[in-house]
C-alpha cells in the first residue's frame, strides 16, 4: 500500500533488543520531518508523527522491565516475527521504517521489504544505522546496513568511514547520513556532588572472560575501600536471565557475591540518564555511556588495565585524552578531554554539553533528505549491495536465519501467528527462551573451560 496520504506523520521502528529500541524510537523522533514535534524523546503526549514499534522475536527481546528503564513511549508496540513484520509493512501505510537491527536482520529486512513493496511508485523512506560506537566489523556490517535510503551514521568520524567502505566495493555511497547519537542530553555537569560518586558502567560483552571481569570488579571494589568518603556504584545493564544487544555470559551480580565490598559500594540498574545525573566520575571500557557522559561534561575515563585492544573497543577511544588507569584514578587522576577529538564524536557540540550548540543542529541534514523523498512522486526500488549475484554463498544464508527465501519472500513454514498467543504457548515460550539462555550463561561457559584444560 502507497505511503499515508494524512498530515500526520506514519513511522514503524523495528528493533531486536532494548537498546536498539531506544536508539530506533529516539532516532525516529528526531529525523521525523514536523515542524510541531520537539526533538526530545516522547513523552506519552499525542503530538506530533505516530509511532509504531515492532520488537523481532529472538534472544535479545526485550522484557516489560527493561522496556519500562529506557523510558521510551510509542503509540502501539507489540513483538512480531519477521514474516509478521514484512505482513504488516504490506497492510498498513507507513511514511518511514527504522530498521534498528543487527546488521543480518537489516539486510534480510531490506530484501524481505523490497519484494513487500514491489511495483509501488511510493514506498516508505527506509533508514537504518548503529546504536552506538562502531569498534569492530565495519566493512561487513556496512555492507549489510546497504540499500536503506538512509544510513546514519552517529558522527562526522563514523560518516567518512562509512563512506569509505561503500565507495571502495563500488556501492552507492550517497545513503549515508551524519547525526548523532539521539539519547545524548541532559543536565550539564556543574561540579562536584556530596557524596562524590564513581560510576562503573559495565558492558554485556568487554570483557568477556571471568579473569578480566574479576580483575575490574576487585579493583572498582579496592577504589571504593581506598576512598571512603566516596561513593562507588556499579551500573548494571540487566538483571540475570534478561538480555541486551550484546550476551552477557558472566553478571557482575554474580560475580559480586564472592566478594565483600564496603558500605560505600552498591549495586544499580536504571536509565543512564539518570545514574549520570549524580556522576562525578565515569569510568568503562568501552561503553556509549563515556559519550553520553562527555556530551554533559562529566569527567570520564576509558580503561587501559587490560591493555588498549580493538577487541575491547577502547582502541575507539585513542586521542580523546580519556584513557587511564585504576591505579591513576586512585591516585586522584581526573581525565582532560580532547577538544577536536571530542567535537568529531559529534559530542560536547558547541561547548554546551547540555544539549545546545550544534547538536540541536545535528539531525537537521536527516530531516531535510527524509522531507525531500516524502515529497518526491516516487521512490525507486530497494537496491542493497548484497544480492544473489554479489554474494551468492553469503545472502542466502542471511535471509534464511530470518525464514526468508533468496527472492526475500517468508518461506513456508515461517513462524508467524495471526493472534497473540495463548497461556500454553506463551508458558512454552518463556521455558524456550530460559533454556537458551541457561546454556549461554552456565552450560557454555563450562564447556569452554573444559576445552581449555
Amino acid at each position: 500500500m502507497p505511503p499515508s496520504t494524512t498530515k500526520s506523520l506514519r513511522i514503524a521502528v523495528l528493533a531486536d533488543s532494548d537498546t536498539r529500541w531506544k536508539w530506533g524510537a529516539l532516532t525516529a523522533d528526531r529525523i521525523a520531518p514536523d515542524p510541531s514535534m520537539e526533538a526530545g524523546p516522547r513523552d506519552g503526549v499525542q503530538a506530533g508523527p505516530a509511532l509504531d514499534g515492532f520488537l523481532l522475536r529472538g534472544r535479545a527481546t526485550p522484557t516489560a522491565r527493561q522496556l519500562q528503564e529506557v523510558g521510551v513511549r510509542a503509540d502501539s508496540l507489540r513483538e512480531v516475527t519477521a514474516a509478521e513484520f514484512l505482513r504488516a509493512m504490506a497492510e498498513t501505510s507507513y511514511d518511514l521504517v527504522v530498521l534498528a537491527l543487527v546488521g543480518g536482520g537489516v539486510q534480510a529486512m531490506l530484501h524481505g521489504l523490497g519484494r513487500v513493496w514491489e511495483g509501488l511508485e511510493k514506498r516508505p523512506v527506509v533508514v537504518t544505522g548503529y546504536v552506538g560506537v562502531v569498534y569492530e566489523k565495519l566493512a561487513d556490517g556496512l555492507l549489510l546496513r546497504h540499500g536503506a535510503d538512509l544510513v546514519l551514521a552517529n558522527s562526522r568520524q563514523d560518516a567518512e568511514r562509512f563512506r569509505a567502505v561503500y565507495e571502495g566495493v563500488g556501492a552507492d555511497a550517497s545513503a549515508v547520513t551524519e547525526v548523532a547519537l539521539p539519547f545524548l542530553g541532559g543536565a550539564a555537569y556543574e561540579g562536584e556532588h556530596a557524596p562524590y560518586t564513581v560510576v562503573f558502567a559495565v558492558q554485556p560483552s568487554v570483557p568477556d572472560n571471568r579473569r578480566d571481569r574479576v580483575y575490574l570488579l576487585n579493583r572498582l571494589v579496592r577504589h571504593a575501600r581506598l576512598h571512603p568518603e566516596r561513593e562507588v556504584l556499579l551500573k548494571l545493564r540487566s538483571r540475570p536471565g534478561e538480555h541486551t544487544t550484546h550476551i552477557e555470559e558472566l553478571p557482575y551480580q554474580k560475580l559480586v557475591q564472592r566478594l565483600e565490598p564496603p558500605a560505600n559500594f552498591r549495586l544499580v540498574y536504571g536509565h543512564m540518564g539518570e545514574v549520570l545525573d549524580r556522576t562525578d566520575l565515569l569510568v568503562t571500557v568501552s561503553s556509549t555511556a563515556a559519550l553520553e557522559s562527555l556530551h554533559r561534561g562529566i569527567p570520564t575515563v576509558v580503561l587501559t588495565d587490560l591493555g588498549i585492544r580493538e577487541v575491547l573497543g577502547n582502541h575507539h577511544f585513542v586521542g580523546s585524552g580519556c584513557l587511564a588507569s585504576w591505579d591513576q584514578l586512585d591516585a586522584g587522576h581526573r581525565p582532560v578531554p580532547d577538544e577536536e577529538w571530542v567535537a568529531r564524536q559529534g559530542v560536547v557540540a558547541g561547548g554546551t554539553p547540555a544539549g545546545g550548540g550544534s547538536y540541536a543542529h545535528a539531525f537537521d541534514a536527516a530531516r531535510e533528505r527524509i522531507t525531500k523523498l516524502l515529497a518526491s512522486p516516487e521512490l525507486p526500488p530497494l537496491t542493497p549491495y548484497y544480492t544473489p549475484v554479489t554474494a551468492p554463498g553469503y545472502l542466502p544464508g542471511i535471509l534464511a536465519r530470518h525464514h526468508l527465501g533468496p527472492d526475500g519472500t517468508p518461506l513456508p513454514g515461517a513462524p508467524a501467528h495471526e493472534r497473540e498467543p495463548g497461556p500454553v504457548r506463551r508458558i512454552v515460550r518463556r521455558a524456550a527462551r530460559g533454556a537458551y539462555r541457561h546454556g549461554v550463561q552456565r552450560v557454555a561457559p563450562v564447556i569452554r573451560r573444559m576445552g581449555e584444560l
